[in-house]
């Protein structure tokens, strides 16, 4: 981890089974690595956060320390009295209450490294982006669906039912477990949509309040992202909900009830599914590089939209994402039409479901496979 040349402390966050302690056990194999998923290890850390750290002095690995903020402060103290760069690696896997503790505690000492569910290129690199189209977003981009082979529909289960049983018990104090369940179908069922928050909570019978809390819920523990508008200088004329998207589209179809590929190929959400991935993709890019810039999308209120915004350097790229294998011209509308509201010079791409790359005017059309050539 080339960050550790530069800063006292690296903190790893993602969801749960992304891969995390995975990439730091082989990246850092002579460190200890501690779990504060093990209860008595917690409770030392909570009842003497000094003796914890002094028995387990730096370099040190410590998972989940979310479980324990309060650690997060004394780690601050060590690494200011000794000056030493590459002393501390930690993981967790709830956004929201990790980066608030950093914010707090260790600001300006810690170099941030958000890991996602594989990205195409990870597939393709280990041979194992061959499947469909359908089949590769039904398997989502979990590892151990793809390194152990397994049936997504059961391994999406079991995440679940993990994940509501820990992660929602420990952040929230959701009394209702199934109705939360429904709640992330309807979410499912949401993605690549605007969000109506209103709306969503009158579907599934809860308070706005709390429609708001678990939406917060699922984002903290990446689940979940929402994705902004873009909306500079362009007054009423744009909207102002986010979209929803899941960030791995392998649970999504799980909760829509999608097992197959077949049911996949044919099903209504389809086309918001492979927005979804095309979005994630895109999300995984970034945070590879670690560029914290947002993504956006475009919206006005008389109907054109961009399905992708997106500012490096000054340049802005519009993305428009279509699910079908054969490309129409009429796809480009909203590209044209965003552009001539943009008044100024922007790259252009569109990402569809086929396998034919090509060029047009002021345009690359990019079959779905080629986004793992994006390095």
């Amino acid at each position: 981890m080339q960050a550790l040349q530069a800063y006292p402390i690296v903190v790893v966050t993602g969801p749960r089974q992304a891969g995390k302690s995975t990439l730091i056990r082989e990246s850092l194999p002579d460190w200890e690595m501690l779990s504060l998923e093990d209860l008595d290890l917690r409770r030392f850390a909570q009842q003497d956060p000094r003796g914890f750290l002094k028995l387990y002095p730096a370099p040190l690995i410590i998972d989940e320390v979310q479980r324990v903020p309060e650690l997060l402060s004394y780690i601050q103290t060590i690494v200011d009295s000794s000056g030493k760069m590459g002393q501390y690696v930690l993981s967790g896997s709830q956004q929201f209450s990790l980066l608030a503790g950093i914010t707090q505690s260790l600001a300006g000492r810690a170099s941030l490294i958000e890991l996602h569910p594989l990205r195409l290129k990870e597939l393709q690199d280990n041979g194992d982006a061959k499947q469909s189209l359908d089949q590769l977003m039904l398997q989502g981009g979990y590892p151990a669906v793809h390194a152990r082979k397994l049936d997504p529909t059961r391994y999406y289960a079991d995440y679940v039912a993990s994940y509501i049983e820990r992660d929602v018990r420990s952040l929230s104090a959701v009394q209702d477990l199934g109705n939360f369940q429904r709640f992330m179908r309807l979410c499912a069922a949401r993605t690549g949509q605007l969000l109506n928050l209103n709306s969503l909570a009158s579907d599934c019978g809860i308070s706005h309040p709390t429609a708001q809390s678990w939406m917060n819920l699922l984002e903290a523990s990446y689940v979940v992202r929402r994705i902004a508008p873009y909306h500079r200088n362009f007054g009423k004329r744009l909207v102002k909900a986010p979209k929803l998207y899941f960030l791995d589209t392998g649970l999504c179809a799980w909760l829509l009830g999608i097992t197959t590929a077949q049911q996949m190929a044919s099903h209504y959400a389809r086309g918001a599914l492979f927005e979804t991935w095309v979005v994630t993709e895109a999300i995984k890019w970034r945070a590879v590089r670690g560029d914290k810039q947002p993504i956006y999308f475009w919206r006005d209120n008389i109907g054109n939209e961009i399905d992708l915004l997106l500012e490096q350097n000054g340049q802005i790229t519009l993305v428009e994402v279509k699910s079908g294998q054969t490309f129409q011209s009429e796809w480009l509308r909203g590209l044209d039409a965003v552009q001539r509201h943009l008044g100024e010079p922007v790259q252009r791409a569109l990402i569809y479901g086929g396998d034919t790359p090509q060029t047009r005017t002021n345009i690359d059309v990019v079959p779905w496979r080629r986004l793992g050539l994006a390095g």
